[in-house]
C-alpha cells in the first residue's frame, strides 16, 4: 500500500481513536432475547480459552496495533502463573486479520465458530467487519479498542472506555456518535492556552479529522490556526515558522508518524515553541526519543491524553500499575495500549471468576459485563460504564488521564486522572 493511502488509514484512525476515547461509556444489554444458558457447567480442569483479534498486519504498519494484544498476553502468562482461574490455565488464541474487512470475518469464523472461544479480549480491528457476527453469537466481546463504531452499534461487544448508546444494530443515535471537548478545556484551563493550531495535508481523511478537531477548539474558544501541507511535498518549515509567527500554544495534527517527526524538527529548527504538542493513547509510548530523535524541545513540549492510568506512573499506592509493569518486563517497549490491553484481560478474568460455581460461559460472561456496575480495572481505567440512553447527552462530566513527556523521566502524570474532570459539550460526528 503507497503512503498516501496509509496516511489517510491513519488520519481515519486517529480520529476514532481521540473521539472513542473522549465518548466515554458504553451499555448493559438485558433486553435482548432470551439469556438462558444453554451451555452444562464444566467440571474438568481443561483451559478456558479466549481469542484476540489483531490487526498486527495492516496497512498502517507494522506494530501499530498489537499493543494491546500484547498487554492481554503478558497479564494472561501472569495469571497462568499463579494457578489461573480456578485452577484452570487460560488459553489464548490470536488472529491476525490483515487490516481488512474479510481477515476479520475469517478471524471471527476461526475463534467464534471452529474454537468456540468463550470471550473475545482487547480487539483491536482496522475493520471489524465480523462485529455482528459477534454480536450475534452472543460472544461477548471484553476491552476491545473503538478504532470504529461497532462498540457503539452491537449489543454484547464492551469496548474499553464504555458507551451510552442504544447498542440497537445502528452506529450511536440515529447514526451519529458524541465526543467530548475534555481535551481542549483541560490545556485551556490548566495550561492557560488560547491560540491552537492543527495541522493536516490536503487529503480527505485528514482534512476531516482536521475540521473536527477545529471544531471542537473553537467550542471551547480558542483562537484556532489551520495549517495545510501537500501531501506529496509537505513543506514543514514553513508551517512551523508560522506556528512561531502566530504564537501557537497547542498543536495538534492530523498527520501520519514521520510528518508529525518532521513537523517537530521543523519547529525546532525554526525555534517555534510551545506550552504543548498534544497526541492521543496510541502514541502514548516508551519510544519516544527514536521517533522524536532529532526534535529534542519539540519532543519534550510532547503531552498525551487518554482514558487509563500512565504506565510509567510509579506513585505509592498505584499497585496495579506496578503488576503491569512486572508482568511486561519481557517486552521490548512499554505503551498505553498494553495498559489498555492489560485491564481487559483483566476484566475478562474477573468476570470468568463470577462464574466457576454455574461454569465459565459465554452467557455467563455476558451476564457480568451487562451488570451495570462501572469498572476500573484496580485504578487502571477511569470508570467504565455501560448504559443505554435513548437521547445522547448535550453535556458530560468527563474525566481524562494526562501525561507529559520529559527525556529524564519518561511520560510524566499531570494530576490524577480521578480528579482531572471537566463537564463539557458532547459534539455529534458520523463514523
Amino acid at each position: 500500500m503507497s503512503r498516501r493511502a496509509r496516511v489517510a488509514e491513519s488520519a481515519a484512525v486517529g480520529l476514532l481513536l481521540l473521539l472513542g476515547t473522549a465518548c466515554g461509556s458504553r451499555l448493559p444489554e438485558s433486553d435482548f432475547g432470551d439469556r438462558s444458558d444453554r451451555t452444562p457447567a464444566r467440571t474438568t480442569a481443561e483451559p478456558i480459552r479466549v481469542g484476540v483479534i489483531t490487526s498486527a498486519t495492516s496497512p498502517v504498519g507494522g506494530n501499530a496495533f498489537t499493543g494491546p494484544r500484547d498487554g492481554a498476553k503478558a497479564y494472561f502468562d501472569a495469571l497462568n502463573a499463579r494457578g489461573g482461574i480456578d485452577g484452570r490455565r487460560v488459553e489464548v488464541r490470536t488472529c491476525d486479520d490483515g487490516g481488512s474487512g474479510v481477515g476479520n470475518n475469517e478471524c471471527v469464523h476461526r475463534l467464534v465458530d471452529e474454537d468456540k472461544v468463550v470471550a473475545l479480549v482487547a480487539t483491536t480491528a482496522l475493520d471489524y467487519a465480523g462485529a455482528a457476527r459477534v454480536s450475534r453469537a452472543r460472544v461477548p466481546d471484553i476491552g476491545g479498542q473503538p478504532i470504529g463504531a461497532a462498540y457503539d452499534t452491537y449489543p454484547h461487544l464492551y469496548g474499553i472506555y464504555g458507551s451510552l448508546a442504544p447498542r440497537d444494530g445502528r452506529p450511536g443515535w440515529d447514526g451519529k456518535l458524541y465526543g467530548g471537548t475534555e481535551i481542549y478545556r483541560y490545556f485551556k484551563r490548566e495550561q492557560d492556552a488560547r491560540t491552537a493550531a492543527v495541522v493536516s495535508y490536503n487529503q480527505s481523511a485528514s482534512a476531516a479529522y482536521a475540521r473536527l478537531v477545529t471544531r471542537g477548539l473553537k467550542a471551547e474558544g480558542y483562537k484556532v490556526v489551520t495549517e495545510q501541507v501537500d501531501f506529496a511535498l509537505p513543506n514543514f518549515r514553513a508551517v512551523a515558522a508560522d506556528l512561531k509567527e502566530q504564537g501557537v500554544d497547542l498543536v495538534f495534527d492530523a498527520i501520519d508518524t514521520y510528518g508529525n517527526a518532521q513537523l517537530c524538527k521543523a519547529m525546532d529548527d525554526v525555534g517555534a515553541e510551545v506550552t504543548a504538542k498534544v497526541t492521543n493513547v496510541q502514541n502514548w509510548t516508551s519510544t519516544v526519543r527514536e521517533d522524536y530523535k532529532d526534535a529534542p524541545r519539540c519532543r519534550n513540549a510532547l503531552w498525551a491524553t487518554g482514558a487509563s492510568r500512565n504506565y510509567d506512573d510509579a506513585e505509592p499506592g498505584h499497585d496495579a500499575v506496578r503488576a503491569f509493569r512486572d508482568g511486561t518486563r519481557a517486552l521490548k517497549t512499554r505503551s498505553q495500549w498494553q495498559v489498555e490491553g492489560w485491564a481487559a484481560a483483566m476484566w475478562f478474568t474477573d468476570a470468568a471468576r463470577s462464574c466457576v460455581r454455574t461454569g465459565v460461559t459465554r452467557a455467563c460472561v455476558d451476564r457480568f459485563m451487562d451488570g451495570g456496575k462501572p469498572y476500573t480495572a484496580d485504578g487502571l481505567l477511569l470508570p467504565v460504564r455501560f448504559e443505554r440512553l435513548s437521547e445522547p447527552p448535550r453535556t458530560r462530566t468527563t474525566c481524562l488521564s494526562v501525561a507529559r513527556w520529559e527525556d529524564d523521566r519518561g511520560w510524566v502524570s499531570q494530576g490524577d486522572m480521578n480528579s482531572e474532570c471537566h463537564d463539557v459539550p458532547q459534539l455529534s460526528y458520523e463514523p
